[in-house]
């Protein structure tokens, strides 16, 4: 592990760099990044509202120290996109695998369907067909594996996966009439109108989940900026009645799809089992240790 301040390891995001012995080293930590703020969440293991006065290590590298808080190198990670985590955590106590790629697999397949069809391509216009998709892998399994994120104690991923899996089920049973939803209304306008409120608010969701985003890494803050564009577009489009309006929601979508799909990437592939492992792409803002 190199010694440099400056520097991450390229360990899909989730490496950390050594900085000190806090017994007195040659190589103290700059103290101009030192006093800095926490605002960790219940999961991470840091206390809210820590000041760091110092980020250090023991002799051997093995132990992080934050401020006069000690954590195993091994449990202290950094923001990574494939684990849906957004800041600084501790390793989960539980071990388990990670959810996340499938559960955004689930996301980026719905997604990448509905969008295409969006965009009108090949002339489809008729979205029957996310019917299988919304179902059982966007809502089921994106479902599921939000809930699997509660037992890695990532309640980040557990948010987003578990309710988007719950809208993939949603915009389902209303774009293919289930429980004849869409012929329980008097006027075509009147259903698109409905429509459009229920796609606002998951505008306004998305747009919460993205503040969660700023600090963590620039797929992590893409993917949920693309999502949220997305979905306002598509909000608009439902209460005008504007193609081009519902089109341009098409490309953010499919977008938003393939950004997710390097973000399961990332999360899959590592030295083990791949050439590619991507590398950190931390935030500006990003609190890394």
């Amino acid at each position: 592990m190199s010694t440099s301040t400056n520097q991450m390891p390229p360990d899909l995001e989730k490496g950390i760099y050594q900085t000190s012995n806090p017994n007195g080293s040659s190589t103290e930590f700059d103290p101009q990044s030192l006093t800095q703020t926490q605002q960790k969440s219940s999961d991470s293991g840091v206390a809210d509202n820590t000041v760091l006065r110092k980020i250090t290590t023991s002799t051997d590298g093995d132990t992080i120290y934050l401020g006069d808080q000690a954590f195993s190198r091994k449990e202290l990670q950094n923001a990574f996109a494939g684990d849906l985590r957004p800041g600084l955590y501790t390793a989960p106590t539980r071990p388990m695998g990670n959810p996340v790629p499938l559960g955004l697999t689930g996301f980026c397949i719905c997604c990448f369907v509905v969008s295409v069809i969006n965009t009108g391509a090949r002339g489809v216009n008729n979205q029957q067909v996310i019917a299988s998709a919304s179902l059982f892998l966007g809502g089921a399994i994106e479902t599921i594996a939000g809930l699997w994120c509660l037992l890695v104690e990532n309640t980040f991923g557990a948010t987003a996966l578990g309710a988007f899996g719950g809208f993939w089920m949603g915009y389902w049973a209303l774009l293919c009439d289930a429980w004849g939803v869409r012929t329980s209304y008097a006027t075509t306008q009147e259903y698109n109108d409905a429509v459009g409120f229920y796609l606002s608010v998951w505008v306004i969701f998305a747009f919460l989940m993205w503040l969660c985003t700023f600090r963590s890494t620039w797929p992590f803050f893409v993917l949920f900026f693309l999502v949220w564009f997305f979905l306002m577009l598509l909000a608009i489009g439902s209460f005008t009645g504007h193609a081009g309006v519902t089109k341009a929601g098409g490309v953010f979508g499919l977008l938003a799809s393939f950004n997710g799909f390097y973000i399961v990437y990332a999360g899959t592939a590592d030295p083990t089992n791949s050439l590619l492992v991507p590398k950190t792409l931390p935030m500006p803002w990003a609190q890394v240790v």
